[in-house]
């Protein structure tokens, strides 16, 4: 009997997984279809969405379907795919996870063509029985005009903002990438 229970919590386990991973991928066709009413069925009634830039920035769902709102205001064609997506499930509370999530974009913004690379740290939570982002925050790894690809993509200044770019999120903020940085620089000298 005890082992069934462990089978069942196991299967529990790899289900909520995949329905993670599901809601992952409706995110970023509702992004590219700018299907708001798609959109606001993933997130939690409290959900936030963030960046550490500040310039996405939301709490509750609400606020986050106005914040896309606006992008999508400003957005033509685009294109989302999700590579790596890493979820752990809480081990005391199983309608609990978090998870990171790869990604990029071909975007249109402003009629301009850009790429981007990200990374989502999320939480995940079970809403009514159906897993939803608690929480979403966006790190850049860059975000450019097609055009400047090239020349942008060793700049530490990679996310484009309209006419400035801002620094990156990542790697530069994550501390593995610091400590091989600082090493190779001592070793360089």
């Amino acid at each position: 009997m005890e082992e069934n229970n462990e089978i069942i919590k196991r299967l529990d386990r790899l289900e909520s997984k995949e329905e993670i991973r599901d809601l992952v991928s409706k995110y970023a066709e509702a992004c590219d279809q700018q299907d708001l009413e798609s959109l606001e069925k993933l997130f939690t009634k409290d959900a936030e969405f963030d960046s550490p830039s500040g310039m996405l920035k939301s709490k509750g769902r609400q606020n986050i379907i106005d914040m896309y709102l606006e992008v999508f205001k400003s957005r033509g064609p685009s294109f989302h795919w999700t590579h790596d997506v890493r979820v752990e499930m809480d081990p005391e509370k199983k309608d609990l996870a978090t998870g990171v999530v790869y990604s990029h974009a071909e975007t249109t913004r402003d009629g301009v063509v850009s790429l981007a690379a990200m990374r989502y740290d999320d939480n995940y939570e079970k809403e009514e029985g159906v897993w939803k982002f608690a929480r979403r925050v966006i790190h850049f790894f860059y975000y450019v005009k097609t055009k400047d690809y090239v020349e942008t993509l060793t700049s530490p200044l990679r996310v484009g903002m309209g006419e400035i770019n801002i620094a990156a999120d990542i790697p530069e903020s994550v501390p593995a990438w610091i400590e091989f940085q600082e090493e190779y620089k001592n070793e360089k000298k």
